[in-house]
């Protein structure tokens, strides 16, 4: 299992938009992967749970995957993040 710490660095926070690229890009991999706030954790494969979480802007969040892509999925992920997004 790989880990990596994120903050939302976009102004509109864990939307929609952003929720949809966490979703279609986690679903390009087999591992499971998790993202994690405080005592929450809900599956980045679901756009559902990802609207859950309310992230807003400044949030840290905690990404996790396992499995056998775990660490091209974390660093696909985690880049989404650092890029804001595109927004």
């Amino acid at each position: 299992m790989v880990k990596q710490d994120v903050i939302i660095q976009n102004r509109a926070g864990l939307h929609a938009r952003p929720a949809s690229m966490i979703v279609q890009t986690a679903a390009q991999f087999s591992s499971t992967i998790y993202i994690h706030k405080e005592d929450v954790q809900v599956n980045a494969k679901s756009i559902m749970n990802l609207l859950t979480l309310g992230g807003a802007y400044n949030t840290e969040l905690l990404i996790s995957a396992e499995g056998d892509d775990e660490q091209n999925a974390l660093s696909a992920i985690v880049a989404l993040f650092e890029s804001k997004f595109e927004e």
